[in-house]
């Protein structure tokens, strides 16, 4: 398995649209920047089931808050389609981890995951301050993988969050 350099992502993007939309401002080296969607989900006292909350009207001036100790699934902006021979991996940022973010680390997307925006697992790590979300933070980035060989079965048939242009909490 090899990582792909950015003349690499950037072909893929534009060819077979493997993140839609794209921008060449987001390419770094050996990743694209991705950017935080319109939609959470978060924790509410009166049910164990995490609610949607749009937060297209938050700005960076004016940031949804998310407080101390909090958690959110969260979604990035990027539509993915990745091809039967590459898979990806989701980073946060390293700016935002210095600011108290927390990613679970559930990052992994397996070659075949197709039509779907990235569902995040987001958590401030403070212990005093809240920390800001809003659409358009550059929230982390994907680091994509070209597999040894295609899969016997890809991720386009075995998979559960194919086609999901939303944030999803978990498929029993």
């Amino acid at each position: 398995m090899t990582v792909l350099c950015d003349w690499e992502i950037a072909a893929l993007c534009q060819t077979v649209k493997m993140v839609d939309p794209f921008r060449k401002d987001l390419i770094n080296p050996a990743s694209i920047d991705l950017l935080l969607g319109n939609e959470i989900m978060c924790e509410c006292e009166n049910t164990a089931r995490l609610q949607r909350l749009d937060i297209s009207e938050f700005t960076r001036e004016q940031p949804y808050l998310l407080g101390p100790g909090a958690f959110v699934l969260a979604q990035t902006q990027e539509v993915f389609n990745l091809p039967d021979d590459i898979s990806a991996q989701f980073a946060l940022k390293s700016s935002r981890a210095r600011e108290g973010f927390t990613h679970a680390l559930a990052g992994w997307c397996d070659p075949g995951w197709s039509g779907s925006v990235l569902t995040l697992e987001l958590m401030n790590a403070r212990r005093w301050w809240p920390l800001g979300l809003y659409p358009g933070l550059k929230i982390g980035q994907m680091i994509f993988h070209r597999m040894s060989s295609t899969p016997e079965k890809s991720y386009a048939i075995t998979g559960h969050y194919n086609n999901h242009l939303q944030v999803m909490d978990s498929v029993a």
